[in-house]
């Protein structure tokens, strides 16, 4: 049976949000013979390889000599491949994987926030209202009685006000340059400034140490942040990324549940609860003059 555009679209943003959930929960399952920063070093190595294959594949080595790409390709790994995911990766170390999962839907508020700064448009008040909700939905999450403090929720939540101005440069790059120049460029130069800190903060990169938690990095780094980012470029090629996001928010949903079955991290009330105004203030966001389908986009 031949699927629509749109039908084929929605399924591979499904995908993408499935294999995305896994994410949090792997780099968790590392950390038990390594550090966060060495976790994050080596997963993005392996991400840098599945770019540099997709690279390969498809050639565009001219895009990286038009003038001024390298320095913005420079921005967006510095922002989003240092410091998103940098945070993120500590953060996991302080938090469950379930909370951060439903913390970083409040990526998709600030980019609004951000943006909308930058066109300078009035907010209607359904947007508004959105607003409202998702940071009650976070508020729910991160000052609930039932769980004793977490610094990792606070950095997570600092962590997604990154994406905004990474997607920005994104946005301009995409005027230049393909979607897999930019991935390839943003990992490649994500890989000396994570070394560097290694270095700085004297932690061990030999291929040694990273022994008892090889398949947790390769998975990490080839698919849940490598072929994911595959499946998301392919379905808002078929659907608008104002849906795109709607659809991968179920992401946190399938984070929960394999928190349960691999971690132990079972669901409280207040994380349950959390998805009804997050749910609500994402829809209420995107339902009616989306921001523009670059800005919106997934880091």
């Amino acid at each position: 049976m031949n699927l629509s555009k749109t039908k084929q679209g929605d399924f591979l943003i499904l995908i993408q949000a499935f294999l995305s959930s896994f994410f949090p929960i792997v780099a968790v399952l590392s950390y038990k013979t390594l550090t966060p920063m060495v976790s994050l070093f080596y997963s993005s190595v392996f991400t840098a390889g599945v770019f540099l294959i997709l690279f390969c594949f498809r050639p565009k080595w001219r895009e990286l000599i038009i003038p001024g790409v390298l320095k913005e390709l420079l921005f967006v790994a510095l922002i989003i491949g240092v410091g998103y995911y940098g945070l993120f990766f500590l953060a996991l170390k302080y938090t469950t994987a379930g909370n951060a999962s439903l913390i970083a839907l409040m990526e998709i508020f600030f980019s609004y926030l951000f943006f909308h700064v930058i066109r300078k448009e009035d907010m209607g008040a359904s947007h508004i209202i959105g607003g409202i909700f998702m940071v009650l939905g976070a508020v729910m999450i991160l000052f609930n009685k039932t769980s004793s403090f977490r610094a990792g929720d606070f950095i997570i939540l600092f962590a997604t006000t990154f994406p905004a101005v990474g997607n920005y440069f994104q946005q301009k790059l995409r005027k230049k340059i393909s979607s897999e120049t930019v991935l390839f460029g943003r990992s490649m130069l994500t890989l000396p400034f994570l070394a560097i800190l290694a270095f700085v903060f004297k932690e061990n990169l030999s291929p040694a140490v990273i022994r008892g938690s090889f398949w947790f990095l390769l998975l990490n780094g080839t698919i849940f942040l490598g072929i994911s980012k595959i499946f998301w470029l392919e379905g808002i090629h078929r659907i608008s990324v104002t849906k795109a996001s709607i659809i991968s928010s179920v992401s946190p949903a399938f984070t929960l549940l394999l928190a349960t079955i691999f971690l132990k991290q079972y669901p409280n009330l207040w994380q349950l609860l959390a998805f009804i105004p997050l749910g609500l203030g994402l829809w209420l966001l995107t339902k009616t003059k989306p921001v523009q389908e670059a800005e919106m986009g997934s880091v």
